[in-house]
């Protein structure tokens, strides 16, 4: 269903091109322990509530496929090795993925790690063939960091997605065929996919959206075009309405944005054994703190508000926020406010899944900060008296926090660490996304 590479558009038919990496997780693996070439290698969580984040082709041909839980994967492929992440690793080879499609052109966006879309449109000028660029680039790719990739073309950011996926190789009967590599959608070719293409296959309709319309009778891309957007509004919501119905005529008005601003950070963990009462789950938030504090430092930033959310067995969440007139970027004090906020819920029911987030963002330098008195603390609730102890710990140990960051740029991450990164194998860094993100590593007993 991909055009002939002899059809040569012009960067006014093809002016969104979007690249996505292959199995990347997996892949950076692979590159960095060639012992695993051809075997059936993941990146997730191996234990039973781990999900798969990346397979190799060798894996899917088991029919592994990422968001897969683990023990399913395990169940289709008893030989599959999973790996946990190694998210420092893959932001190496990201960046450079990223300087390789700065040279192409500056006007791109990021999604996550391992994709981006770019405009073309400033390259007109220059005379730059689309489909010549895209092979360049996917050259690039392969010769520098030895990873394959799948390029799409097209008019807007729906037909660009759709071409990046169709272009890389596919297990068929638990054959692996190749993939061409670039794939532009024409206008004729448009027509076709929208004739053909299963609602799933659209950009942001997941199992349960993909549910719902089933429910309806809309199976395929077709099916949208004869639906009225207020009754599929009915069903799926606004926003997601008007999304489907553009996308059911070929349309797509999301424009290329080369600068996304970061909203939140985060930490969250999914635990091999449920936490059980409060006090356990307190002592896992200075882990989340102290990586949320890095990542906010990392920025030069702090934040002012702060969210805990609470999974318990049963898969219900709660959540808490509280906004400060200050920002933080203290790991004490942010384990403070998390504390207090989790002193908050009733945690009747052991705790599978614990999340901290921060966002409401200030440049540090802007931070204005002072000292408060010292007042009754009886008269105090939790969350004054945790903001309190935010405030102090945010002037106070300043010049420490500095200190400490100075040396691990210095000598290394693991050169230096407070009490409770202290273990008896040395100084334990917890990283952003969880020990890893995709579940614990071992069984849940």
């Amino acid at each position: 269903m991909s055009n002939s590479r002899s059809e040569n558009p012009t960067v006014d038919e093809a002016p969104v091109l979007h690249v996505d990496l292959d199995a990347f997780f997996a892949s950076v693996e692979i590159l960095d322990d060639p012992s695993l070439r051809g075997k059936p290698v993941c990146v997730g969580g191996a234990g039973a509530r781990g999900v798969i984040a990346s397979a190799s082709y060798e894996a899917r041909r088991y029919g592994v496929h990422s968001a897969m839980p683990s023990v399913l994967a395990l169940r289709v492929c008893p030989n599959l090795i999973i790996l946990p992440g190694r998210f420092e690793r893959y932001e190496v080879y990201s960046r450079q993925f990223h300087r390789i499609i700065n040279d192409l052109t500056p006007d791109y966006e990021p999604l996550g790690l391992d994709e981006a879309f770019c405009d073309l449109r400033s390259l007109r000028r220059l005379g730059v063939a689309p489909l010549e660029a895209a092979a360049r680039l996917r050259a690039r790719i392969g010769d520098e960091l030895g990873l394959l990739s799948g390029v799409g073309l097209g008019r807007n950011k729906l037909f660009a997605k759709l071409a990046s996926k169709r272009s890389k190789p596919r297990v068929v009967n638990g054959e692996l065929v190749e993939g061409p590599g670039v794939v532009w959608v024409s206008r004729d070719l448009e027509a076709v996919w929208l004739e053909e293409l299963p609602v799933r296959a659209l950009w942001g309709v997941g199992p349960a959206t993909a549910a719902k319309l089933e429910k309806l009778g809309l199976r395929y891309v077709r099916d949208l075009a004869q639906v009225d957007e207020s009754t599929l509004a009915s069903h799926v919501g606004l926003a997601m309405a008007a999304s489907l119905s553009a996308y059911a005529i070929g349309e797509d008005y999301r424009e290329v944005v080369t600068e996304r601003e970061v909203k939140s950070v985060g930490h969250d963990q999914t635990f091999a054994r449920s936490l059980e009462g409060v006090e356990a789950v307190l002592e896992a938030l200075k882990v989340h703190a102290a990586v949320v504090a890095r990542a906010l430092r990392a920025q030069s930033r702090v934040a002012r508000t702060f969210t805990v959310v609470v999974r318990f067995d049963d898969r219900t969440n709660v959540s808490r926020s509280q906004t400060l007139p200050f920002g933080l970027d203290d790991e004490v004090g942010i384990a403070a406010i998390a504390g207090a906020l989790v002193q908050s819920m009733e945690l009747g029911n052991a705790v599978r899944l614990l999340a901290l987030h921060a966002s409401s963002f200030l440049e540090r330098s802007r931070n204005a900060m002072q000292l408060s008195f010292a007042i009754d603390a009886e008269a105090q609730d939790t969350r004054t008296r945790a903001a309190d102890v935010g405030r102090e710990r945010q002037v106070s140990h300043e010049a420490l926090r500095d200190a400490v960051d100075e040396i691990r740029r210095r000598f290394g991450r693991t050169s230096v660490g407070t009490a409770g990164e202290l273990k008896d194998d040395g100084v334990t860094i917890a990283t952003q996304r969880g020990s890893h993100a995709f579940g614990p590593e071992t069984p849940a007993n």
